[in-house]
């Protein structure tokens, strides 16, 4: 059984206290915490032990048709210019833009077969990551906690300093709802404009480049930068004792303490440190901004994140698209020449991660996740005015790619009918996605957080982990 599970936690520490330890790490003084008996049984099982994810989001919704689930036998105005490939697993094709990948073809599923009913990008995001469709349609900030948030509160104390929970930004429709701030990501340097439907934003990084300024971002109502444990104190110092009426101070506590453990350690900024990295490791992965995002993953988990999740976006050049997430409407860009200019170094580094995964012994402990919060739509579209081609959003169809984890791999689950248009075989609510990641961790999703209302939400009300990955 895994320590973190069998001692109690010797009490809580007042707030300076926590400042004035300085280097002590989180480990030094909590052994663990009293666990419940589905815990038990998951640590028993060696489910939630020590296993991770890094889900690779490509925000805006990605084109089935055009990467893993394409249709050559489709009309022209279906199928797209890109011709399917053979992979080294028998029966498996992908985009002839993704010759790495489809070498590596037995480390890795395809879903193909997940749908649900949420067509707006941040209603989309909200629904596939929370397992819940939302009242608004354009949120900013999800209604029911993200699966990371969850993870965090799940999983508890940070271990060895580390935060459990890691994003380069925030996603639009994401976040933690009514878990509350202390369960919002740690972010090295997040973009509001990524929470706001802004579609054009530079890639935000999650690496940390030579002499970058440390600047560890948690925020209980906006951002707080934490930059020396002095200017903390401070900030802390100032919040009034009346936020305790609305039982917020637990939450800033909370926040604290894990601000504490990240400033006073040094393994948190060795994770982000990718000059550890050799010079052949780095350009395996490309010296780009996915290269060196998907590194950095890899940096994290290996250390003891549990949840790492990292914005896909990409600048195009002007004269392709305007767009630097995946939302390729013809008016935001021609989603074949975005591809053409993209996919080449997708290719690159998530082959990279994979094989690292794999040789570097990760691959039972560490899931890999590429989706968006949708498909496109199977039909091409012209709406822009050059006449240019484009794809619009699509909920009825997606497909997902799953990396290690200690799941069955090299196999494609699920189809759709000839034109992508909506599963024919295996049909499953993105729901059973979030219900196998909580498997695996260990975590009962029958179990129950109280909203702001004060009523009881389980954590997922329906989907059934994917019994062909077990």
């Amino acid at each position: 059984m895994s320590q973190r599970f069998r001692s109690h936690c010797r009490g809580p520490l007042n707030r300076r206290h926590w400042l004035q330890l300085g280097g002590l790490s989180l480990g030094a003084l909590c052994n663990g915490v009293q666990p419940r008996d589905w815990q038990l049984r998951a640590a028993e099982d060696g489910r939630g032990d020590d296993f991770s994810v890094i889900l690779f989001w490509a925000n805006g919704g990605p084109s089935h048709l055009d990467l893993f689930d394409l249709k050559p036998d489709a009309p022209s105005e279906y199928r797209g210019p890109f011709r399917p490939i053979a992979t080294n697993v028998a029966g498996m094709q992908i985009s002839e833009l993704l010759p790495g990948l489809a070498r590596r073809a037995d480390k890795f599923t395809l879903l193909r077969s997940l749908h649900h009913e949420r067509t707006e990008h941040s209603g989309g995001t909200n629904r596939f990551l929370t397992g819940y469709p939302s009242v608004a349609a354009n949120l900013a900030d999800s209604e029911f906690p993200e699966i990371g948030s969850v993870v965090s509160r799940q999983l508890g104390t940070a271990l060895n300093g580390l935060p459990l929970f890691v994003a380069n930004t925030k996603f639009y429709g994401g976040g933690p709802a009514y878990l509350g701030a202390a369960h919002k990501p740690y972010m090295p340097s997040p973009n509001p404009l990524t929470s706001s439907g802004n579609n054009s934003y530079d890639p935000v990084p999650l690496y940390r480049d030579p002499g970058q300024v440390d600047r560890l971002a948690i925020s209980p109502d906006g951002v707080i930068a934490l930059r020396r444990r002095q200017e903390l104190l401070q900030s802390l110092d100032r919040f009034p004792r009346s936020l305790d009426v609305k039982g917020r101070l637990d939450s800033l506590d909370e926040i604290q303490r894990r601000a504490v453990e990240m400033l006073a350690g040094s393994r948190t900024r060795r994770a982000f440190d990718l000059t550890r990295e050799t010079e052949g490791t780095r350009a395996r992965y490309g010296r780009t901004h996915w290269g060196k995002s998907l590194l950095t993953c890899r940096r994290l988990v290996e250390a003891g994140v549990r949840f790492v999740q990292c914005q896909a976006t990409f600048r195009l050049k002007r004269s392709t698209g305007r767009t630097s997430n995946w939302d390729d409407h013809s008016v935001n860009s021609n989603l074949f020449l975005a591809y053409r200019e993209k996919l080449p170094s997708f290719d690159q580094s998530l082959s990279a991660l994979i094989d690292d995964l794999y040789l570097r012994g990760l691959d039972q402990h560490v899931l890999l996740v590429f989706c968006g919060e949708f498909g496109r739509t199977p039909q091409i579209r012209h709406q822009d005015p050059s006449g240019r081609p484009g794809r619009d959003h699509w909920s009825r169809a997606m497909s997902v790619l799953l990396a290690g984890g200690g799941l069955r791999m090299g196999q494609v689950v699920g189809k759709t009918n000839r034109r992508a248009e909506e599963p024919v075989e295996r049909i499953m609510d993105s729901n059973c996605l979030l219900a196998t990641l909580y498997q695996r961790f260990g975590i009962d999703p029958a179990g129950a957080y109280l909203d702001h209302a004060g009523r009881p939400i389980p954590i997922l009300t329906e989907g059934e982990p994917i019994r062909e990955l077990f």
